[in-house]
């Protein structure tokens, strides 16, 4: 583990993300110098986020230290931000320096877990393969795919993680990374050499997780932990014992098929509106208002519920995209998995939390709908390269003054700030994403 001293704050040029919103339909989109939002129908859309892109956020890492895959990142009470680093995702000619001897001057893999402050000084790193016993993916050295994927920070600042191999599970780290606990309820894991086929699913089976634990949340006034696996959300205490659970519009467990979810012809129209959950399962989060947000990105879409399981409401998030099905990875495929819109989401910074802010790493927007009705008010973001667009966004979280962060998997491998320029932009305590 390695702890920095903070530097001082230096100071940045930003380019200004705008958009001019109507109620429900999103406008173009405009890069400009200007510090101000523009805004062609001010009455309706001027509740909606508008942001701009800090360029120069994150400062460079030390020791040569590079970025790799983000699939998720949070925002601690202290709006500290902290950043799920895929180490293993990096290509060979990424780091030449971690060759004996070097062979070119930059770059080693970052560390799995990296915290920054708001002005982008990486304050520490720790963690990655061989870490400790058990670490995420332990054996498994495919790149991207079973790795490193959760990571919550709790009210004490204890850092909690997770992966997606087989044989993976939650584990509890203490803020400078010492492990305290870990939850169990592992799977084997692969042999060596055996090749890692899909498991069936058992969607009735509480005892233990085959895949790994792709996506939790932690509900701390309760003590609980909420972790989305296959077709079912499901709920433990801080012991690791099953509570209770439920499936797609929350049907109970036993009445949960353990079959794969078919294929649909996306060119003819949206997802089914299935009752069972289309997994991938991609994230859950609360409201301020003690609602449970799953993202199910096999069906584009958002699912609400009530703590104890209850079916609120649900809606599609850009619907015409492909969800699932042959053109969603696997043999022959060129889109390795690109499929679905769901990806992760957090909540504006209004006291009611009026908009659900959604990551869609296919589209590579960040869709902005309104959270009680289902309605589209905006996005931020396109294809592309450049500060303020993106390459497979997975990451989203949000800071106590509003402000955005994103983080990028595949080869887009980076971090992103966006600033809130409208609106209250009071510091508002906020649990983790």
């Amino acid at each position: 583990m390695l702890t920095l001293n903070r530097p001082s704050n230096r100071a940045s040029m930003y380019w200004t993300r705008s958009f001019a919103l109507a109620l429900g339909v999103s406008c173009a989109l405009s890069i400009t110098a200007s510090a101000e939002p523009k805004d062609t129908n001010k009455d309706a859309a001027k509740d909606v986020p508008v942001y701009k892109v800090d360029p120069s956020w994150p400062k460079p890492l030390p020791h040569h230290w590079l970025m790799q895959g983000v699939p998720v990142m949070v925002v601690d009470k202290d709006d500290h931000i902290w950043v799920m680093n895929r180490p293993r995702d990096v290509n060979p000619d990424e780091i030449g320096a971690a060759s004996t001897p070097p062979r070119t001057d930059c770059c080693v893999a970052a560390p799995a877990v990296l915290e920054f402050d708001t002005e982008g000084n990486l304050l520490q790193g720790w963690g990655g393969p061989g870490y400790v016993p058990g670490w995420p993916a332990e054996g498994n050295p495919r790149p991207g795919a079973g790795a490193e994927h959760g990571i919550l920070v709790d009210r004490e600042g204890n850092v909690w993680i997770s992966g997606s191999a087989r044989g993976d599970t939650i584990m509890k780290f203490t803020g400078d990374g010492k492990l305290q606990w870990e939850f169990g309820h592992r799977g084997p894991r692969p042999k060596p050499g055996e090749a890692a086929q899909p498991l069936k699913q058992n969607n009735q089976d509480t005892d233990v997780f085959p895949t790994g634990i792709f996506f939790f949340d932690l509900d701390e006034d309760a003590k609980e932990i909420y972790i989305v696996d296959a077709k079912r959300v499901l709920v433990y205490d801080y012991e690791g014992k099953f509570k209770r659970g439920w499936g797609g519009h929350g049907i109970p467990l036993s009445e949960i098929d353990n079959d794969p979810t078919p294929p649909y012809d996306w060119k003819t129209g949206p997802p089914p509106d299935q009752k069972q959950f289309a997994p991938a399962l991609h994230c859950v989060h609360f409201s301020t208002d003690g609602l449970v947000y799953v993202c199910e990105r096999g069906s584009n879409r958002i699912q609400v519920f009530t703590k104890e399981g209850k079916f609120v409401s649900s809606f599609f998030v850009h619907p015409s995209t492909p969800s699932r099905g042959p053109e969603c990875g696997g043999p022959g495929s060129t889109m390795f998995g690109m499929c679905g819109t769901t990806y992760n989401l957090t909540f504006s910074h209004d006291v009611g939390e009026k908009y659900v802010m959604i990551a869609d790493g296919t589209n590579d927007k960040v869709w902005i709908h309104d959270r009680k009705t289902g309605e589209l008010a905006g996005s931020i973001g396109d294809n592309g390269r450049m500060a303020g667009y993106f390459h497979w966004i997975d990451a989203i979280a949000i800071d106590s003054h509003g402000n955005l962060y994103t983080g990028e998997v595949d080869t887009g491998k980076r971090v992103q700030k966006f600033v809130l320029l409208n609106g209250d932009k009071a510091k508002r305590p906020r649990p983790h994403e």
